[in-house]
């Protein structure tokens, strides 16, 4: 699907590990050249013609974004780097003033690192306790489960909508709607779901949203943090400079601008930017609904395939996205990635960001396949072959 709008696909190569990044279209490449090559400015700096489109563009991505996720106010998208730095921004510049000593905070184990160890960290300044939601047997999060961690102590859940290992798509409207009616709010990983799926903030009920744009057809270095307006302006700046103030004078009295901008000192990724409001242009064109589709066609294509070989394990058959953790057995999984490779299929090795999932998995590394729209039935069969050799255990030694 859409395969001729990526350049690097004319190479020989089979991309599974869109889980890490996605690749690239050439209307998202273009846009981004076009700032570099014909109208390079900064933003909101200057009073000329290439600066004032450069702020019109970058103003209008913020509107895309807003659409895109269903915000209700272009002022609640703060552009970050990434999901890592805007689950950093979240947990230090809010929790850290709102959350008291004693304080509780819930996530699971098959978090992805961005979205724990910060937690940890603050965990030690603040003396909060992290408390992990018990995963049922096929390793997914169930609206039971949480009920059973909430305490009185609890004021925060921080969970994934999509993890990256396992694949589960949480039930993250329902967990909302149950912890705001204990007074809990709810921040959402979404770096494995809005390049995958429809994604309505507001009707999920998510106090704070976190993605990347590299996952999504965008640029490396760009990312999103959706804050509801009230929680954003009780949201601390953990960086101070320019953009970010209105006024400041040597007595140290300063005043800093409203939300957004107070969020984005200095100058911003702007290239980023304006490739990420393309990259989503570029998604909305073809339709999410279609996009998570033809994952799932793909996912349930390639589970049977799989199944026809007895030494593959396979460790999340029952969750509903484009991501499958495997193995095969007696061999490492990084060396079945170096394997694969061989044969010019790209997939992900080792522990994904998750080191302490291995403690519920009971397995350290998989081997971790992960499907966008310009994967293919054909491609699966090709990696199914290299996978069906016989001679796969001597290739490797």
């Amino acid at each position: 699907m859409n395969r001729e709008d990526f350049p690097i696909l004319k190479n020989e190569l089979i991309y599974f590990d869109n889980g890490a990044t996605s690749l690239k279209p050439q209307c998202m490449i273009d846009a981004v050249v076009d700032y570099y090559t014909n109208y390079t400015a900064n933003a909101h700096r200057g009073d000329y013609d290439n600066s004032l489109k450069v702020d019109a563009i970058y103003d209008y991505t913020r509107e895309i974004v807003k659409d895109f996720i269903h915000a209700e106010q272009k002022e609640e998208i703060i552009f970050t780097s990434g999901t890592t730095d805007s689950l950093n921004r979240v947990i230090f510049g809010y929790f850290g003033v709102y959350l008291k000593e004693g304080d509780e905070v819930l996530i699971t184990k098959s978090e992805h690192a961005s979205n724990v160890l910060p937690w940890f960290e603050l965990a030690d300044l603040k003396k909060i306790k992290v408390s992990y939601i018990e995963l049922d047997e096929n390793l997914h999060v169930t609206l039971e489960n949480v009920k059973a961690a909430i305490t009185p102590r609890t004021k925060v859940i921080s969970l994934a909508q999509v993890t990256n290992v396992i694949g589960d798509v949480r039930p993250i409207k329902q967990i909302s709607e149950l912890a705001h009616q204990h007074g809990i709010l709810i921040v959402v990983d979404g770096a494995q779901s809005v390049a995958h799926m429809k994604v309505d903030v507001r009707d999920m009920g998510a106090d704070f949203f976190a993605f990347s744009g590299h996952k999504m057809c965008g640029p490396t270095g760009i990312g999103i943090l959706y804050g509801r307006r009230e929680l954003l302006n009780n949201m601390r700046p953990l960086e101070f400079g320019g953009g970010m103030n209105a006024t400041f004078s040597p007595n140290g009295v300063r005043v800093y601008e409203e939300v957004p901008e107070l969020f984005e000192a200095g100058t911003q990724h702007i290239a980023g930017v304006i490739g990420l409001g393309r990259a989503i242009q570029y998604l909305s064109e073809i339709g999410m609904d279609l996009i998570h589709k033809h994952e799932l066609e793909l996912r349930k294509y390639a589970i049977r395939r799989l199944k026809e070989i007895p030494e593959i394990i396979i460790y999340n058959e029952k969750s509903e996205s484009g991501i499958l953790a495997i193995n095969y057995q007696d061999i490492f999984a990084q060396d079945l990635g170096i394997y694969l490779n061989n044969y010019h299929i790209c997939v992900r090795s080792g522990n994904h960001c998750a080191k302490i999932l291995r403690e519920d998995m009971g397995i350290k590394n998989t081997c971790r396949i992960s499907f966008y729209f310009y994967n293919t039935f054909e491609e699966i069969d090709h990696m199914i072959e290299a996978l069906k050799n016989p001679n796969i255990k001597n290739e490797i030694i």
